[in-house]
């Protein structure tokens, strides 16, 4: 059944005159007629009685106008949803990110994509490293923002770098090395650790080692936890410190210090993450776009504090 049809009929049911609608959709009568004519074969009924006087619908005439009035709405609809996806103005944006790093970059991407493209619904994953790069690897991730992945990790993914901070250390403000202003790679590697769970954050460990390779200390880890925000609640109860960026103190505020560690020159690079082969839409290509845009423009005091510390 062709739309055409029924548009044609939607014109003669409502104005109940062929001429009228004939003029309204600018076609001759008699082929206006026999559209009409041909959709009733069709379907095997009569939707109009004809007479001198005029048209009038028969009552399977005012159900199927009533129907073909609403699917012709549903059809114009998918259309322009379709047209919007395609222009990234509609859909679902499936994003894994991970919270703390990207505490400084992402909410005011959101806030502006938001802004700039209201029909778009971000659906954000709380997700370990390892889940991000499987939902990336099989779709269900569309992007993600987060730390960039190891070597052993990144396979058929790409990373975007959007900023980098200086590695630091995280400690409760009553442990007696957050006196210091800076603090040695030898005193953190003394100390007992807060890490992230080994089978969840396998790149972590294999960071820690390239951190403390050369030369080789021993690390004791006290504690591994199952996300950044518990392994920040268990370095403020005290159970040890934590190897962090500076921009974990937006999340934490006062209740932790970060002292720069020496002896490294380690960064920790935050950005996006997409499959290679990855089918990105046109809606997170302009996501993509802002978080550049945004990233750039992020001058926190942890941001002005790590490129101090770069320089130095």
């Amino acid at each position: 059944m062709e739309l055409r049809r029924l548009r044609n009929f939607l014109a003669v049911g409502e104005a109940l005159n062929f001429t009228k609608a004939a003029a309204q959709l600018r076609v001759g009568q008699p082929a206006l007629s026999r559209q009409v004519q041909d959709l009733e074969d069709e379907i095997g009924v009569d939707l109009l009685r004809r007479s001198p006087r005029g048209v009038t619908l028969t009552a399977e005439g005012k159900l199927f106008l009533d129907e073909v009035r609403d699917l012709l709405k549903r059809a114009d609809e998918s259309v322009e949803k379709v047209r919007a996806l395609a222009r990234g103005e509609y859909g679902e944006l499936h994003i894994g990110y991970a919270p703390s790093p990207t505490v400084e970059i992402l909410p005011p991407a959101l806030a502006a994509f938001q802004e700039s493209v209201p029909r778009v619904k971000v659906m954000l994953h709380d997700l370990s490293s390892d889940e991000i790069l499987v939902g990336l690897r099989n779709a269900t991730l569309e992007l993600a923002i987060t730390v960039e992945p190891d070597s052993e990790q990144a396979a058929g993914l790409e990373f975007e770098v959007l900023r980098t901070y200086p590695v630091c250390v995280a400690l409760a403000a009553t442990h007696p090395l957050a006196r210091l202003k800076s603090i040695s790679l030898k005193k953190v590697a003394a100390e007992p650790l807060v890490g992230l769970r080994r089978k969840d954050y396998p790149e972590y460990y294999r960071n820690l080692s390239r951190i403390f390779a050369p030369p080789r200390r021993q690390t004791r880890f006290a504690v591994e936890c199952d996300s950044g925000s518990s392994l920040l609640m268990e370095v403020e109860a005290g159970r040890g410190i934590a190897l962090s960026v500076p921009v974990f103190e937006l999340v934490t505020g006062k209740r932790l210090v970060y002292r720069p560690i020496t002896g490294t020159t380690e960064v920790g690079a935050v950005g996006i993450v997409r499959a290679t082969k990855g089918d990105v839409t046109p809606d997170g290509e302009k996501f993509c776009e802002i978080l550049r845009k945004t990233s750039n423009g992020v001058t926190t005091a942890q941001s002005k504090a790590g490129k101090s510390h770069l320089k130095q």
